[in-house]
């Protein structure tokens, strides 16, 4: 691996689809398909067979002297003004693991590189669209009508991309013949930062309960009101949120409340309607579980306590998903060779490589993020932690493919 070059090619990268606001590559637009078009250059430098699957996802095939091939790859897309790395870096290593291999001749299994298509959701709200579509859990008739800020339905504008959203889950024909997943990406927070370390293995990605709080109690007139006597429904939600704020640190998780809006909305009224926004995370699903009972129990006592009733609605969740104990065991010991230490932790944020594990064997590396912000254009990542990362993920894709040429990583029928 040369991390130089993966860095020249973030940079140019940065440089054709970047701006004063940060990166501009929301998928399903003309500075998605730019950002592609870089890609394709690189692509075009190396021995590889390039398709677009009937999901957007791109492939680039290397063949190799036994049968499958071990997919390397992330996602190009961006969010509206988002960071250089996010996404990209895992693309753009994955060139360079295909590059680097070419150089030393055929390898022993095959290489298949792919982008994602619209990782992010930016457009649209559905992430890991088509990750999502390659391993069949995307249920077109969820997303055909979603629409974006301008009214235009995510169907219709998938057509203008060959889309067909009904085909999309035809892209699982790719993973014929796969062996095993990686992906780098950045950690997008503040674990490694803190520890000091360049570079970690990841567990898995942990498992989401998202809900919409909502409390109804009585609007009433913000003068003519006793305290004791109303049913205020803001008042209910802070004393529930700041509850689940404690469920989080109980369990050893995140508990988010993302948003809360009261009506009417005005200075002269109690509000007899709010709705809280929940996020809960946590890798594992025993703890997850609780978090939410827990979660639901204290919105329960905050509306009993303020007069008020609670309704938790369901937006959507997915369960913690586990990387592959023999991958992470190759990526710990390709960090400690690159300099840096055996942490393995866990991912806050989902990923396409999620998707991949429920189906083929899976790791992901992190590097660090300083400052440990992400989707946004101050993200950043030290230069020698960049170049660690990046030696660890050529020394985890080396074992990988060594391990499937012995026979050890079959290839998927």
């Amino acid at each position: 691996m040369n991390p130089d070059r993966v860095l020249e090619d973030l940079r140019e990268l940065a440089r054709l689809t970047g701006g004063p606001d940060g990166a501009r590559r929301v998928c399903w637009t003309g500075e998605w398909t730019k950002a592609r078009e870089f890609l394709l250059s690189r692509l075009g430098e190396l021995p590889v067979e390039v398709k677009v699957d009937p999901a957007g996802n791109l492939w680039a095939g290397m063949s190799g002297e036994g049968e499958g091939f071990v997919i390397v790859g992330s996602h190009v897309d961006s969010v509206p003004a988002g960071g250089w790395l996010d996404g990209a870096l895992g693309v753009f290593t994955a060139v360079e693991a295909l590059r680097s291999h070419a150089e030393k001749g055929t390898p022993p299994v095959g290489l298949r590189l792919v982008d994602w298509a619209d990782e992010e959701g930016a457009r649209f709200g559905r992430s890991l669209f088509g990750s999502s579509s390659c391993a069949g859990t995307l249920d077109p008739d969820e997303v055909r009508d979603l629409r974006d800020r301008d009214g235009e339905r995510l169907e219709d504008v998938l057509a203008r991309y060959d889309v067909e959203l009904d085909r999309a889950h035809e892209s699982g024909a790719e993973l014929s013949g796969a062996r095993a997943y990686i992906e780098l990406h950045i950690e997008q927070g503040p674990v490694l930062e803190s520890k000091g370390e360049p570079a970690a293995t990841v567990l898995g990605t942990c498992g989401v309960e998202r809900h919409l709080a909502v409390f109804t109690g009585q609007t009433a007139h913000a003068g003519a009101t006793p305290m004791r006597l109303r049913r205020d429904t803001f008042m209910a939600t802070s004393q529930a949120a700041l509850a689940i704020r404690d469920v989080g640190f109980r369990h050893d998780g995140v508990c988010t409340v993302g948003g809360a809006t009261s009506e009417p909305g005005v200075v002269t009224a109690v509000p007899g309607r709010t709705e809280m926004l929940l996020d809960q995370r946590h890798l594992d699903p025993d703890a997850l579980a609780a978090m939410l009972a827990e979660a639901r129990e204290a919105c329960e006592k905050a509306a009993a306590d303020h007069g008020c009733a609670v309704e938790l609605n369901h937006l959507w969740s997915i369960p913690p998903i586990p990387f592959d104990d023999r991958l992470i065991g190759f990526a710990k010991q390709a960090v400690v060779d690159a300099g840096g230490k055996d942490t393995a932790i866990p991912s806050g944020p989902l990923h396409d490589a999620a998707e991949m594990a429920r189906l083929i064997p899976t790791v992901m590396i992190f590097s660090s993020s300083s400052p440990p912000v992400s989707h946004t254009k101050e993200e950043d990542t030290p230069e020698a932690d960049l170049r660690v990362a990046i030696e660890a993920y050529g020394g985890t894709v080396k074992a990988m493919v060594e391990s499937a040429a012995a026979g050890d990583l079959p290839p998927r029928e």
